[in-house]
């Protein structure tokens, strides 16, 4: 619903152009129609929507994966994956996601193999492995998302058998963080009581303190439509940002509350120029500036930026995110979309409208 209000102003809209001071409209093939392929974006049908920035070793091992049909290319990178690390979560999300995919593609039967096969042999053959153990957590969790409905029994079945893969992989892995991050999402399907919640937050934070994609994922707990509310979602987004250390991205949770709560202070005249948004927005680009280039959670911040920069009409701004993350699409807000690629590329046309409407030109934009 928010991401179809966003967009019923520009999606049935031709192309966009440039004029001096403003961001208008004409039609398709005009001469001041603004063009993103002058900045060297890619095209629409070539974006990645897979993940929110490269990782070619992650890559390489899906495609390798899922054309064999063997897990142990996988195994084997996140066994040389930090336990800690955000990269370690982002690639059991990957190869979990992959498996669901491919097993909703090809649900089996009638002699054919299932997708995702590869991920039940590798938990088969090496039931000890700690990374199978929490790629299959995640994997019944993202299927309970995708196939059910939630509420419902069968939804309920599928979280309490997630649940129980959360423990065998805690068990595999005593200081490994992933099997309890998995777990926030079976506290939020599941209902967990706010002492329940904190329980396995506390896990979380006695392994790996500052790991955004943990406190991300602990946030959606706390919204408003699920089981906290919109001061709970912030105030927990505000604590994060202030205990955050120098140069990490948790300074960037109050968007990520922000957004979340769209919906209810969306009505509001210039919501986007407002104060709580302006702080927000000022507390991300701040992140980002101090952050390490290879922070595996950089994409998804300058990714949300890239939304809340255009609906603030900050054109360069947005413009100098876009550079940064082009080509991958597979972060917030764009996956909400049912076509994210689309999605990305209206925003990205709107950033490209605004920047030559005030002057920009490939020439002037800084990399």
């Amino acid at each position: 619903m928010l991401i179809a209000l966003v967009m019923l102003g520009f999606v049935v809209l031709p192309v966009l152009r440039r004029r001096r001071g403003a961001v208008g409209l004409v039609p398709p093939g005009h001469p001041d129609a603004a063009d993103p392929a002058n900045y060297g974006f890619v095209r629409e049908e070539e974006l990645d929507i897979r993940m929110p920035g490269p990782d070619q070793d992650l890559l390489d091992v899906l495609d390798l994966v899922q054309r064999t049909q063997d897990y142990r290319a996988a195994q084997q990178l996140l066994a040389g994956t930090d336990a800690e690390s955000e990269l370690r979560w982002q690639r059991v999300q990957a190869f979990a996601g992959a498996a669901s995919l491919e097993l909703r593609q090809r649900p089996g039967g009638m002699g054919e193999a299932a997708g995702g096969q590869w991920l039940r042999v590798w938990r088969t053959e090496a039931p000890k492995d700690a990374g199978g153990a929490a790629v299959h957590a995640e994997f019944l969790v993202q299927q309970a998302w995708r196939t059910a409905t939630p509420g419902t029994d069968e939804f309920r079945i599928i979280m309490e058998e997630a649940r129980e893969a959360c423990g065998e992989a805690a068990l595999l892995a005593p200081g490994d963080p992933v099997p309890y991050i998995v777990e926030l999402s079976v506290a939020r399907g599941l209902g967990y009581s706010e002492k329940d919640f904190e329980q396995v937050w506390l896990k979380i934070l006695d392994r790996a303190p500052n790991h955004m994609g943990a406190h991300l994922a602990a946030l959606h707990y706390w919204c408003e439509k699920w089981h906290g509310s919109r001061q709970q979602a912030y105030a927990f987004a505000e604590a994060a940002a202030a205990r955050a250390p120098r140069g990490s991205l948790l300074a960037a949770m109050p968007l990520f509350a922000v957004f979340e709560h769209l919906p209810e202070v969306n009505l509001v005249s210039g919501f986007y120029q407002s104060e709580v948004v302006s702080k927000a927005i000022h507390g991300a680009l701040h992140a980002v500036h101090s952050a390490r280039p290879d922070d595996p959670m950089l994409a998804h911040v300058r990714h949300l930026l890239v939304f809340f920069l255009v609906r603030s009409e900050r054109w360069a701004e947005a413009m100098s995110q876009l550079i940064h993350i082009d080509g991958h699409v597979g972060a917030l807000p764009w996956t909400l979309s049912a076509d994210p690629a689309a999605e990305f590329a209206v925003y990205r046309a709107l950033a490209v409208a605004g920047y030559e409407a005030n002057g920009g030109s490939p020439a002037t934009l800084p990399h």
